[in-house]
């Protein structure tokens, strides 16, 4: 009996000592596999960037895309393209104030004999207050011709000035169209801005999502790679009797569900990369990829905190430079001058017509004196007004109704775009807290992680606990990054919303 008792107590010794050194050989075995674990992945970053060595980009940041953008991208060209067709227009209307001749010759004859012969050209030119100024030359001929339209053998010359005394004195629709093409080119220029504005705001947004992506990428990489090592771990220690079979098969389910949540992170990745390169161009509008070996700069370096008096800057540059704010505000001054022609309307239209005249080309500084002035003249005055104004009166109407709905729309839009900048702010602020607490919770999912670890090596605790505290550790840090690439892009928001490039 004593010596059964002393064999069970040396067999106990030896399947505790046999524990203790199966239990010791995994640690090591852990440790070895955490050195090869990085060590393998410097060696899979060398040989990927080996790889890529031909790619000329590996950090591919935020102000780089802004760069290619503004110089390459069609949709930039496009908005640039509406300054210069808003100057045209300005052309367009100058041109009703370029001098013109016009000829007419009108001859008749019949039976060998001649009617009559009129040839009449002159020179028109346009001024500023409605005024038109004339030089021509008359020449009528014949037998039949009216005794008024005769001229002398060598013709008549004349030099005149047709004056508008009342209806488009101050203002007429040449003038009229000049001033609104002019408000208009601050149109095209607002139309602009908001176009370029907006296109960059998307891809400010395509660009951190992006960036999610790869982080998410490279947290379930590291989760995955974990997973495979405890997987080998647990399946030598089942081997050798230390833990249940049953355990691998926990492990290797683990293993697959990371494997598709690596997969599923690596394809968002790469068609995040995808939807980003629908920003890149070259000169001469080629659409340009972005390489496989690109990253995005993390949010962190660009992080630019807004305080209550940056938000008051940013509230006031809306204000006075938002591109809605400016096109309504240009929109108004079209609005004030189609007022102004239209009250112009119930003047009477009169118009005096002077024209001085002389023989042939002859203007001596002598055939300016009154006396010649008063002798040698064709003079013409026109009136016409209506008697209702209905047209007129309706025409004034609408035209200040416009501007006081333009205002109204203006008030409103102003309104607008101070609650958009506080309501992106407090979510900012919010956002802040927020990822501070993420921070928070982070650390401690990773202390509990830590902790668990430690007691699965020393066999206190389940796969299935250290499986759990893993995932959860990096849910969290999933989370974290979550809130800072909506951080980043609600910042961008916040600029855009007051006017301004991301």
């Amino acid at each position: 009996m004593p010596m059964k008792r002393k064999c069970s107590k040396l067999q106990q010794l030896n399947a505790s000592l046999l524990q203790a050194i199966l239990r010791s050989w995994y640690t090591a075995y852990l440790l070895l596999a955490r050195f090869a674990k990085i060590a393998l992945t410097f060696f899979f970053i060398f040989f990927y960037n080996t790889l890529s060595s031909a790619d000329t980009i590996q950090v591919f940041t935020l102000p780089e895309l802004y760069e290619h953008i503004h110089r390459y991208h069609p949709v930039v060209r496009q908005a640039e393209l509406l300054p210069q067709q808003a100057q045209q227009e300005v052309r367009l209307a100058r041109g009703a104030f370029d001098p013109y001749l016009n000829s007419y010759f009108d001859q008749k004859a019949f039976k060998s004999q001649e009617y009559y012969s009129k040839w009449n050209s002159l020179v028109k030119i346009p001024l500023w207050f409605g005024t038109d100024l004339k030089l021509g030359y008359e020449h009528n001929t014949g037998t039949y011709l009216n005794p008024e339209n005769k001229t002398d053998t060598g013709g008549q010359t004349y030099a005149g000035i047709s004056l508008p005394i009342g209806q488009g004195w101050l203002m007429d629709q040449r003038r009229a169209t000049i001033r609104q093409a002019q408000a208009f080119t601050q149109v095209a220029e607002a139309d602009k801005i908001k176009i370029l504005n907006k296109l960059l705001l998307e891809a400010t947004k395509d660009y951190w999502e992006w960036a999610f992506a790869y982080q998410k990428w490279l947290l379930y990489t590291h989760a995955y790679d974990l997973a495979v090592v405890r997987y080998r771990g647990v399946r030598e220690r089942a081997a050798q009797g230390d833990l249940a079979a049953i355990d691998t098969v926990e492990a290797r389910i683990e293993v697959n569900n990371r494997k598709l949540l690596h997969q599923q992170a690596w394809t968002d990745y790469q068609n995040g990369r995808l939807i980003l390169s629908n920003y890149l161009w070259q000169e001469g509008q080629p659409p340009v990829e972005l390489v496989t070996a690109a990253t995005p700069l993390l949010p962190d370096a660009l992080h630019r905190p807004v305080t209550p008096d940056s938000l008051q800057q940013l509230v006031q540059f809306a204000r006075q430079q938002h591109p809605e704010i400016l096109k309504l505000q240009a929109k108004l001054r079209q609005l004030e001058i189609e007022k102004r022609l239209a009250a112009d309307k119930f003047k009477p239209k009169l118009t005096l017509d002077y024209n001085f005249l002389r023989s042939n080309f002859d203007f001596p500084v002598e055939s300016f004196s009154s006396n010649s002035l008063l002798n040698n003249y064709k003079l013409g005055v026109s009136f016409q007004y209506p008697l209702l104004l209905r047209a007129e009166r309706g025409k004034f109407k609408l035209s200040k109704l416009k501007p006081t709905d333009n205002a109204l729309d203006l008030q409103q839009t102003t309104r607008n775009l101070e609650t958009s900048l506080q309501t992106t702010y407090n979510e900012l602020t919010l956002l802040e807290s927020q990822i501070k607490t993420q921070e928070q919770l982070a650390q401690q999912a990773e202390i509990l992680r830590n902790g668990e670890q430690i007691r699965f090596e020393n066999g206190e605790s389940s796969l299935f606990l250290i499986n759990t505290r893993e995932m959860n550790l990096v849910n969290y840090r999933l989370k974290l990054w979550e809130l800072k690439i909506k951080y980043a892009k609600t910042h961008a928001s916040l600029y855009w919303a007051a006017g301004m490039q991301p």
